[in-house]
């Protein structure tokens, strides 16, 4: 799902009791401010240069986010939104950014997608089955929160966004579904059970299993490349007031995202660990291919406002905190291939226009 601030894209896909919690002590981490310095030509900002190279800009225009490979890494699926739009639909393009096309239905308002390792099949999480109207923003006289949209089911069509399929049936908000880079399980973010938990489910859609037992909002998750673990983003009330407040927003379809933290949880369900710690609103956290550091977008740098988001590299132990993009907006969305060598995000980086999101890669040149 996409975070919106006003003037910024500021990207999600939204959007814990378990065994084995555990978490790791607080600790201060302090950013100097870089210099914004922004080289139209590398399009790197001052302080990235021994992170990311070669970095190019797939789109142009408009809020584009959520960019995720196939498992042939030729292709792209993402959600975008032209300017003047009031919702999200589902593209495909190559690599390179050529052949952009629509592949979901052009109604509602959709988010969440990705390949299934055949390469022939995508999946993404729509509103579409319930109206053709893109439903309304939420209302922020109750402060800054998203919607939780209860008619989100997930689907399956092919690449040319034919043979449409349903794979969630239950009521309220089914979304955030991502593939194993092994092939043979999905995992989402349900509230079937009354709260915001992980579920898993075989790749043909059957067998749908909850994951997470928390109090609290638990999403956005993604697999460990040796399909072991999952990494996800999650809030987590620290006593019966925010308890009560959460719930309150939940039943009407709401979420406040200001504080969530980075966990990671083996794909049985055990084993649950909490990697950030910091008090701020961390998400979209992807592993690396070594399998043992986090890449994610936080506001963690921004002291002031907190809508500043950018890139940082934890170990899984959550260690070794390194700040990797100085964007002065929005960088998000990060994900490696599987050879470790590029990275492909969305940043406000460039944009003409304020609040332009687009899709970027780069090679990964980082050399700890």
């Amino acid at each position: 799902m996409l975070l919106r601030l006003r003037g910024l894209l500021l990207p999600f896909t939204i959007f814990f009791f378990t065994v084995s919690f555990q978490a790791p002590s607080p600790v201060a981490h302090t950013f100097s401010d870089a210099p914004i310095e922004f080289d139209s030509l590398t399009l790197l900002y001052k302080g990235e240069e021994k992170f990311l190279a070669n970095v190019r800009q797939l789109t142009f225009g408009g809020e584009n986010a959520e960019a995720y490979l196939s498992f042939d890494e030729r292709q792209l699926i993402f959600q975008s939104r032209a300017l003047g739009q009031d919702c999200d639909q589902i593209y495909i393009m190559n690599l390179d950014g050529s052949g952009k096309r629509l592949v979901s239905t052009g109604k509602g308002r959709t988010t969440c997608s990705y390949f299934l390792p055949d390469g022939k099949t995508i999946l993404y999480a729509s509103t579409h089955a319930a109206s053709p109207d893109c439903p309304p923003p939420p209302d922020f006289s109750k402060g800054y929160t998203w919607a939780l949209y209860k008619t989100y089911d997930i689907f399956f069509a092919d690449t040319g966004g034919r043979a449409l399929r349903q794979i969630t049936i239950t009521p309220g908000y089914d979304a955030e579904a991502t593939v194993s880079p092994i092939g043979d399980k999905i995992v989402f973010t349900s509230v079937r059970d009354g709260d915001l938990e992980l579920y898993t489910m075989d790749i043909d859609g059957k067998n749908q299993k909850r994951l997470t037992y928390h109090v609290g909002y638990d999403g956005g998750a993604f697999f460990s490349w040796d399909g072991r673990k999952i990494v996800f983003r999650a809030s987590a009330p620290k006593d019966s007031a925010e308890v009560k407040s959460y719930f309150e927003l939940l039943n009407q379809g709401l979420i406040r995202p200001n504080k969530l933290e980075i966990f990671v949880i083996d794909t049985t369900g055990q084993n649950r660990r909490q990697i950030t710690n910091n008090g701020k609103a961390n998400f979209a956290p992807f592993f690396h291919p070594n399998n043992k550091q986090i890449i994610f977008s936080s506001n963690l740098g921004d002291t002031e406002r907190g809508r500043n988001f950018d890139l940082y590299l934890i170990n899984e132990d959550g260690t070794g905190l390194t700040r990797i993009t100085y964007c002065p907006d929005f960088d998000g969305f990060p994900i490696f291939t599987r050879d470790g060598k590029k990275i492909i995000f969305a940043s406000n980086r460039n944009g003409k226009v304020r609040g332009e999101t687009n899709v970027f890669i780069a090679d990964w040149i980082y050399k700890p």
